[in-house]
């Protein structure tokens, strides 16, 4: 074999290394990113049973008869899971989830919801915070707690819904405040 040809299969040999390691990297930021987008699904359901067990004792639930704690969040999380290569696993650990929850309401030592939580961080502050203030004030304060980034804005945009918080633009960033109670009850 000519130093030439040597040459010439380490250089096509180099390529393909290059190239299969660029594809190897992409294919791993994909993987990050659907995991990324299962953990926000997921602390998005958990929320979401917080709140039925919440309310599952008040009279008003009966104007939702169908959202019993195992049917619904189940029903809901195959729709988006069904195009993800890992469809089944998301059910079964809904499923999982809906279960625990309703022994956990039984017992009634589930955690303070994610909203009462942000909001009570709110409530020391009289300026407009950021969400990734609470945020990291939340994961200091309650260090069993880890909601996501996107959990925690739209929580808080949950709150703003409700009238419980207000949303302030300052450029291109969003920030909240606790609505005070007078303020809250003259509206009404």
């Amino acid at each position: 074999m000519t130093s030439q040809s040597a040459a010439t299969l380490r250089s096509r040999y180099v390529e393909q290394a290059a190239s299969d390691l660029e594809e190897n990297r992409r294919r791993q930021q994909e993987l990050a990113e659907k995991i990324t987008v299962l953990k926000q699904e997921e602390a998005l359901l958990a929320d979401i049973l917080n709140l039925a067990e919440r309310y599952e004792g008040f009279a008003d639930a009966s104007r939702l008869p169908e959202q019993l704690q195992d049917e619904a969040p189940v029903t809901k999380a195959k729709r988006p899971a069904a195009g993800a290569t890992s469809g089944r696993t998301a059910p079964v650990k809904t499923a999982s989830a809906g279960t625990s929850a309703k022994a956990g309401a039984k017992g009634k030592s589930r955690q303070p919801l994610l909203g009462d939580l942000l909001a009570d961080l709110l409530s020391k502050y009289d300026e407009p915070r950021l969400a990734k203030e609470l945020r990291d004030e939340l994961l200091e304060k309650h260090p069993d707690r880890n909601p996501t980034p996107q959990v925690v804005r739209n929580t808080l945009e949950s709150l703003v819904a409700k009238g419980r918080i207000q949303r302030h633009k300052q450029q291109r960033s969003v920030m909240y405040t606790l609505v005070k109670r007078h303020a809250a009850a003259g509206s009404d």
